[in-house]
């Protein structure tokens, strides 16, 4: 039999389709304040949600013991517990089946001897960082469960991080299998991708800051901050200064801000510099895509500040990062190889 056939590579495409949902799910989770509803762990019990008014009961007193409920949602009666509950269960479902969709099809493929050795090496990292992606979720949920009704924005930004990078590496073991053939590539404009992926990493990292410290229900003018100011003065209100980059919420609003203009540049350089080049079909398809896409995100950042988050808007807003890092992984992928 073939070693890292097709069935491989749709496995593989299924995990990245797999944790697309995870991070929208995730997105919904954050936005309407149900993170922290299931306050407890069980990997295989947890999987069946309550069936009975009893188990209803017993979850719902279980929250009330906790900031969130305390602080917060002390006026919530069963029916609102019900509604948080269900997209914090979902969420921790779907990571369930990640974990069974990649560790059992890669046993039956180690089994029937379908992975080369290089592949097996790159799955076992895939699946260590599966499971860090999973501790990640619950360390950044007992955050929550202390003494303030929300979790930290640092171990936010660990998870959602971690999430991304997943299935960037996730996509580029399958992207190693769909074309295995070497070219000459130009190490120089290769170095400016790179450049581009470390700038957008960053951007999304602050994109979880901003989550986590609802940073985005302030200052919603654009494109200064409160209507007549590029730097609002809130934006430096902490000492030492660092911390205004870390933990200030304004701070950290105007970092993700200017962030944008600058992953937009990146982006714009590397469009007018691949004209010089004589690319490939889906280098250029690569390079085409990404000019598309960040101007969308763009766009769709600009709104969701506008409008102070509504759901659907940060939901899109997620999902444009997304995406905007599947094509960032594919260009730089097609000039690597």
């Amino acid at each position: 039999m073939k070693k890292d056939n097709k069935k491989v590579i749709y496995w593989l495409l299924t995990g990245c389709a797999l944790i697309f949902i995870m991070v929208v799910v995730g997105g919904i989770t954050r936005l309407t304040d149900s993170g922290l509803s299931i306050s407890n762990y069980k990997l295989i019990t947890g999987t069946i949600p309550p069936l009975n008014n009893a188990e209803w009961e017993e979850a719902f007193n279980l929250y009330k013991q906790y900031p969130e409920f305390q602080k917060l949602h002390s006026h919530f009666t069963i029916s609102d517990f019900k509604s948080i509950y269900f997209w914090e269960w979902l969420h921790r479902v779907i990571g369930r089946v990640i974990g069974l969709v990649f560790i059992i099809p890669f046993l039956y493929f180690l089994a029937t001897k379908q992975l080369t050795k290089s592949t097996i090496k790159k799955c076992v990292v895939l699946l260590i960082l599966g499971g860090f992606q999973g501790f990640l979720g619950w360390y950044m949920v007992k955050s929550g469960l202390v003494d303030m009704p929300d979790v930290s924005h640092f171990r936010l930004a660990a998870h959602l991080t971690t999430a991304f990078l997943t299935f960037a590496a996730t996509l580029w073991v399958a992207l190693d299998l769909l074309y295995p053939n070497r070219k000459t590539i130009n190490k120089s404009f290769k170095k400016l991708i790179i450049g581009s992926y470390i700038i957008l990493i960053v951007q999304i990292i602050y994109g979880a800051f901003v989550a986590g410290l609802k940073a985005g229900l302030l200052h919603n003018h654009w494109p200064l901050m409160n209507e007549n100011k590029f730097m609002h003065h809130t934006v430096y209100t902490l000492n030492p200064f660092y911390k205004n980059l870390i933990e200030n919420p304004s701070g950290i609003q105007f970092v993700h801000r200017t962030l944008a203009y600058l992953v937009v540049i990146a982006i714009l350089v590397l469009w007018f510099k691949s004209r010089k080049l004589t690319l490939t079909t889906l280098q250029n398809k690569g390079i085409n895509a990404l000019l598309v896409l960040v101007g969308i995100q763009f766009l769709l950042g600009v709104l969701t500040i506008i409008y102070a988050v509504p759901l659907w808007l940060g939901v899109a807003h997620q999902i444009g990062a997304f995406f905007l890092l599947s094509a960032m992984t594919f260009t730089l992928h097609r000039f690597s190889k």
